[in-house]
């Protein structure tokens, strides 16, 4: 595997695999399905969602939807937005916990970021550390709006790549109350360093030298060239194990959705240019004197994330390792994200 390709294997295992599993995989083309309706979750009966949209500062169309308690009455709601994982649309793990807060007397937002989902954005599947931090302010703005919410009490929660995102967004944006990630990834971080800062300098220095010389090939043909499959269509059974659990998530029933990319398609092969040089979590500290709240499953391979931003983040912060989880367990599993603990930190600090 040469060095570019293992750049994008840190993005989310952007392996090359072609051999055939016995684990089944999901194909889009194997049931009748229209996107915009289908979710990979129940809506719950004390609940309701619509769909919205509103504009980010680069002018951007950004589709959501707003999940709001039954019976609330007049009441003025605490508000959350919540995004991720990356490479994942709103009809997955963000609408969940939207739904799952939603249930508990929040009013939420999910929202596909710039450039994917059904969201606005040209060329389509591009990822941006200053324009998806930006995808968070802008669903302040929006929920902020909304006659029934009290715009001083809105938190963010940030699912995995969208974790570090959430964290940049609180720290540059005072009117962000409060802080929660779950299995947080900084994608700064791994597209320039690697799994547990693996990659070597000069290994670096390859990877941009490829890259820079793709711009020529895109200029040239007046295209962007996509890079390799977020996930392979097959397992051949010798894969990392976080490779096998994010195929077990977003190419089955589980979490397949057509219009995500880590069910269905690919980043383009410059997506991590802009990352490489921009340390989102450099102000981590200014998120301080508002409260953060980082959890991890215990086996996931993403857990050093977290812990190293409790380490460099200022107080009043907290970690919460969940027993015996791995990585995409806190993307759905409802018996495993601790929802309670969402509430209740969330209930306390938006006041």
């Amino acid at each position: 595997m040469n060095r570019l390709t293992l750049m994008f294997a840190a993005i989310l295992s952007l392996s090359q695999f072609t051999a055939q599993s016995k684990q089944k995989s999901f194909d889009k083309n194997s049931k009748k399905m229209n996107t915009t309706e289908h979710y990979t979750f129940k809506l719950s009966d004390n609940v309701t969602r619509k769909t919205v949209t509103f504009k980010n500062r680069y002018g951007i169309t950004l589709s959501g939807d707003l999940y709001l308690p039954k019976n609330a009455g007049n009441e003025k709601l605490s508000a959350l937005v919540i995004s991720g994982p990356f490479g994942a649309v709103k009809q997955q793990s963000s609408g969940l916990y939207a739904n799952e807060m939603a249930k508990r007397g929040f009013a939420v937002i999910a929202f596909d970021p710039s450039y994917t989902g059904e969201s606005g954005g040209e060329p389509r599947n591009l990822a941006s550390p200053e324009i998806n931090t930006e995808d968070f302010s802008a669903a302040v703005d929006f929920i902020g709006l909304q006659k029934n919410v009290d715009r001083n009490k809105i938190g963010i929660i940030g699912i995995c790549g969208f974790g570090g995102f959430a964290l940049n967004a609180t720290a540059v944006d005072k009117r962000v109350k409060a802080v929660a990630t779950t299995s947080l990834y900084d994608m700064t971080r791994v597209m320039s360093k690697g799994y547990n800062d693996s990659v070597t300098p000069e290994q670096r220095t390859q990877t941009l030298e490829d890259l820079s010389q793709q711009r020529w090939k895109d200029a040239e043909n007046g295209n962007p060239a996509k890079g390799s499959r977020n996930l392979p269509e097959t397992l051949k059974g010798d894969e990392p194990q976080f490779v096998k659990e994010y195929f077990d998530y977003y190419r089955t029933p589980r979490g397949f959705h057509a219009n995500s990319l880590n069910s269905n398609g690919a980043w383009l092969m410059t997506n991590p240019l802009s990352f490489m040089n921009m340390p989102i979590l450099t102000y981590v500290k200014e998120i301080s004197p508002r409260p953060m709240l980082l959890i991890a499953g215990e086996n996931a391979h993403s857990r050093y994330f977290s812990e190293d931003i409790y380490k460099s983040a200022a107080e009043p912060k907290e970690i919460m390792i969940i027993p015996n989880a791995v990585h995409v367990d806190l993307y759905d599993k409802v018996d495993v994200i601790p929802f309670d603990k969402l509430e209740n930190f969330f209930t306390t600090n938006l006041k």
